[in-house]
């Protein structure tokens, strides 16, 4: 049995259960109980503070966990990187009152920062030769500039609208931050099995995100052409049909580009294109 532990509540359990869903490893949430077991997969979720996650995986309380990059770097756990995810991305960055006219680093020497992430925040500085004091705060940091607590503050931004309503503005972003699957360094050969099969099912899953599966009627008097605009995986498929002078074409699109090849493809004279979602993709 393998065990990951998850953020108990929040967006990044909110995605995590999400992936775990699409890659069809069934687990029942309760809000009372710390310990589940996947219902058609051999493991079990524990669920944790955020900030707890990177040291229960470096001490071996879980075997594997999704933690946020941020208190990944924060805690400094010896556990091994084994994934990055690609979602829950935020940033951490230094805001400071809209108001203040910003020329630069230099602005910070000899100010106050508020702060939950002082171990980055203080590399940072060092790096940067900033002098200034990092006051350490947990819960609502945005709030410390506008109660006299801190002149700046160094958090979380993800969408800035925290920032807005607090009358403060990002001025230096100074780490990009997404979910993380860290792991025990010694786990044994069977969890590494189970590991291993888990992570294939999450790579179906991803290889999928962004993908249509389109399938088209096409003139056969343009099929190269309309090969020559078709990204797909090695090539389309190309079925024949009772119409001699037409064939059905299959190939799956990207959705950044979808509706500029499909437009492209009905100049060609494709007719009949249907679209269809892509749940898992194995490559």
């Amino acid at each position: 049995m393998l065990r990951i532990a998850v953020q108990s509540k929040g967006r990044l359990y909110e995605d995590t259960m999400q992936l775990l869903s699409e890659a069809d490893i069934k687990v029942t949430a309760s809000k009372r109980t710390l310990l589940v077991s996947a219902q058609n997969f051999p493991l079990e979720v524990l669920y944790l503070r955020d900030d707890d996650i990177p040291q229960s995986v470096a001490t071996g309380v879980a075997d594997i966990g999704v933690v946020g990059e941020n208190e990944y770097q924060e805690r400094g756990a010896e556990a091994d990187i084994i994934s990055r995810l690609g979602f829950s991305r935020c940033r951490l960055s230094l805001a400071i009152p809209k108001d203040i006219d910003y020329q630069g680093l230099e602005w910070f020497n000899g100010k106050t920062i508020a702060t939950s992430y002082p171990v980055i925040l203080n590399r940072f500085l060092d790096e940067h030769h900033i002098h200034a004091d990092v006051h350490v705060i947990t819960g609502s940091v945005e709030i410390s500039p506008g109660i006299g607590l801190a002149d700046a503050i160094f958090d979380i931004v993800s969408s800035g609208s925290t920032l807005v309503s607090n009358n403060l503005r990002e001025v230096e972003v100074v780490m990009q931050s997404e979910a993380l699957l860290i792991g025990h360094p010694d786990m044994s050969q069977e969890k590494r099995d189970i590991l291993n099969q888990m992570l294939f099912r999450f790579e179906a899953v991803k290889q999928a995100e962004d993908k249509k599966y389109v399938r088209m009627n096409a003139p056969k008097a343009k099929l190269d052409e309309i090969i020559n605009v078709l990204p797909g995986l090695k090539s389309p498929t190309i079925i024949p049909l009772a119409d001699e002078e037409w064939c059905s074409v299959h190939t799956v699109l990207d959705q950044k580009r979808f509706w500029e090849i499909i437009g492209q493809l009905k100049d060609l004279g494709a007719q009949g294109i249907l679209v269809t979602p892509i749940e898992k993709m194995i490559l």
